[in-house]
């Protein structure tokens, strides 16, 4: 019996990427100063709102999140 894991199929799988509305949304990375991990996601222009989409690990996956969601370019937040 699998507790909590994925068998090979499901692991492969991409999920479908959430929507992103450039008209009330804007993209951010977000940085710790204290462990430099980086998030990217979304942050809602009028409530501020944050809406985490991946772990960013290295500058390959960042050009993935871009060119996923169609961005230019991003600000980084701290």
């Amino acid at each position: 019996m699998l507790f909590n894991r994925k068998s090979k199929k499901q692991s492969n799988k991409k999920s479908p990427a959430p929507s992103y509305d450039p008209e009330t949304q804007r993209p951010v990375l977000r940085c710790s100063i204290c462990t430099g991990e980086q998030v990217a996601g979304f942050k809602d222009i009028r409530t501020g709102a944050f809406e985490e989409i991946t772990l960013i690990r290295d500058d390959r996956e960042l050009r993935e999140f871009m060119e996923t969601y169609g961005i230019d370019k991003m600000t980084k937040e701290y």
